[in-house]
């Protein structure tokens, strides 16, 4: 997910997103926990893509909407 999708979305949209990704990451987690993790580099992707979004929110908050 790139940042330029990520500033099109509304701002429930991205609560949406960051909760979503957020479960995901719990879940992959807990795979790894218990030796069941196909792809552990997509727990470094979630992790950006949470961090990307977090970005984005807090530019939205300090600049406004049409930063």
């Amino acid at each position: 997910m790139k940042a330029s999708e990520i500033r099109k979305m509304s701002s429930e949209e991205m609560e949406k997103k960051l909760s979503e990704l957020k479960d995901e990451l719990f879940n992959l987690h807990f795979q790894q926990a218990i030796n069941q993790l196909d792809n552990p580099m997509r727990i470094r992707a979630v992790k950006k893509d949470i961090a990307r979004i977090k970005t984005v929110q807090r530019d939205v908050q300090l600049h406004g909407a049409n930063a």
